[in-house]
């Protein structure tokens, strides 16, 4: 019961982690870059469902999603903002040169959510009506944890759905396969670019508002650890790759709980940047991943 408990908590976490992940792996697909400014959409997202629930009913399920959809919307557009200010004038230029930039748009973020939202841990409030669930053999889930999972899985879906099914997603797939002659056959290179960011960040305003219903103190600096670690599931499922980067973030979610349940909550976070250094030794291209010959 004690497995099945800790299988519970680990998934609630790392479908967090998942949701993270995937800004990092499509943008990587499409741009072939790392968007470390990713973890600090997640945080924007955080206090964007803060401040919206402010101004807006929550502690209701319909309150609480109009909440995290807004959070996403605003998001979304930052997203795009950060696409076309900082990196579609680099394109072109080096990985080296994007990669920095993206590491200053990281540390802008960090620096101006201290100055707007003030540099203090806040409380998140309660979006949804808190239940708990208890099983004749002592297992509990609460409703937070059921409704992180729930929301996780149907936003994973939507995006296998857009990716595989529609125009759109069919567009993404050929400028990540080959850009130049995606543009040759009619598609708008920028615009794919554009909506891969409103995507990514979108997740990344959903994966902060469910953290900070798991752990509700928020702060400006709350993106970096959770976003590191999403990078480690992004390369541990296989980066570029969706079903990889969901198995990623779900994997290590598990091995942190397990850790945890171990007695050893003050290794959690070296475990999982020890998972990233093995990964990278002994199967560089992820668990779903496939290496690939690069010519130079």
């Amino acid at each position: 019961m004690v497995f099945l408990q800790q299988l519970i908590n680990g998934l609630s976490l790392g479908a967090i982690y998942a949701l993270i992940a995937l800004g990092y792996t499509m943008v990587y697909g499409v741009l072939r870059f790392i968007n470390f400014a990713h973890s600090e959409v997640f945080m924007v997202g955080a206090f964007a469902g803060y401040h919206l629930a402010r101004l807006l009913p929550h502690a209701s399920i319909g309150g609480g999603l109009l909440v995290l959809l807004g959070a996403m919307v605003i998001c979304a557009v930052l997203g795009v903002m950060i696409e076309k200010l900082a990196y579609r004038p680099l394109r072109g230029r080096s990985t080296l040169t994007v990669l920095i930039t993206a590491i200053g748009v990281s540390l802008l973020l960090q620096n101006l959510g201290q100055l707007v939202f003030g540099a203090n841990p806040k409380s998140f409030p309660k979006l949804f009506p808190q239940h708990s669930f208890s099983t004749p053999g002592g297992l509990v889930v609460s409703s937070d944890q059921l409704i992180v999972f729930g929301v996780s899985v149907i936003l994973l879906f939507a995006l296998r759905h857009i990716v595989m099914k529609t125009r759109i997603g069919t567009a993404m797939r050929a400028l990540s396969f080959n850009p130049t002659a995606a543009s040759l056959v009619g598609i708008n290179n920028d615009a794919v670019i554009s909506f891969t960011f409103v995507l990514g960040s979108s997740l990344a305003a959903a994966g902060g508002i469910l953290y900070a219903m798991n752990y509700p103190s928020i702060d400006p600096l709350m993106g970096t650890l959770p976003g590191m670690k999403a990078f480690v599931a992004a390369v541990l499922g296989g980066i570029g790759n969706i079903p990889g980067a969901a198995l990623g973030g779900v994997v290590l979610g598990l091995v942190e709980t397990l850790v945890v349940a171990l007695g050893g909550s003050t290794y959690r976070d070296a475990v999982a940047f020890g998972v990233l250094i093995l990964i990278l030794l002994f199967r560089p291209a992820g668990l779903l991943g496939k290496l690939q010959t690069e010519k130079v």
